[in-house]
């Protein structure tokens, strides 16, 4: 199931990115998204209840719930990103948040080759380690990202266009938000890591 969601993250961030190039179609990549969002959602309501239902679990309830919801949130985030490009008619990202969405899509395949691995924790606590320590560095590198971005974008729109600068600030943070969902899957990652081997 958890490997089945991490599906869900890699197909909707590449609807993301195929979302941030220029002209592209907003409704097509934004109903891949929600699609895939849906499935993530049928997927985490499966985990709960197989986990209410399950005596012995591969890893503590707890874990297992907090790993599945920092997935989720994960995805859900994308939605909300993509709604907002979406809603302001956003033909044309700036270069800034380009580069984001790729530290995204990069993100999701590094949490999509994590997740088999906690099949066996023990025997892969070490690779583990360096996948999620790559997520971390992947969100450092987006919060750089963003803050140059922002500062830019406000360079350029403070006297001309202040709309045009609080949508853009308003499509910064929805996508630095995703990467910090990603962070606090390696966070949760790292937890069982430590737990179970």
């Amino acid at each position: 199931m958890f490997e089945a969601h991490a599906a869900t993250l890699v197909a909707a961030a590449e609807a993301l990115q195929a979302l941030s190039e220029d002209g592209g179609s907003t409704e097509r990549s934004l109903k891949v998204i929600q699609d895939r969002e849906h499935e993530a959602d049928d997927i985490i309501r499966e985990v709960l209840h197989t986990v209410r239902l399950t005596f012995l679990t591969p890893f503590d309830r707890g874990a297992i719930t907090d790993l599945i919801g920092a997935m989720d949130d994960a995805i859900d985030e994308m939605l909300t990103a993509a709604r907002a490009i979406d809603l302001y008619d956003l033909r044309q990202l700036r270069p800034e948040m380009k580069e984001i969405v790729v530290l995204i899509v990069e993100a999701a395949m590094v949490t999509n080759k994590a997740i088999p691995l906690l099949r066996n924790v023990g025997k892969n606590g070490k690779d583990l380690h360096e996948l999620t320590a790559r997520l971390v560095e992947l969100e450092g590198q987006a919060d750089e990202i963003h803050a140059a971005g922002l500062k830019r974008a406000f360079q350029e729109y403070s006297q001309s266009g202040p709309l045009q600068f609080a949508v853009a600030r308003e499509v910064f943070k929805n996508l630095e938000r995703v990467t910090d969902a990603f962070e606090d899957v390696a966070n949760e990652i790292d937890g069982i890591v430590i737990d179970h081997s």
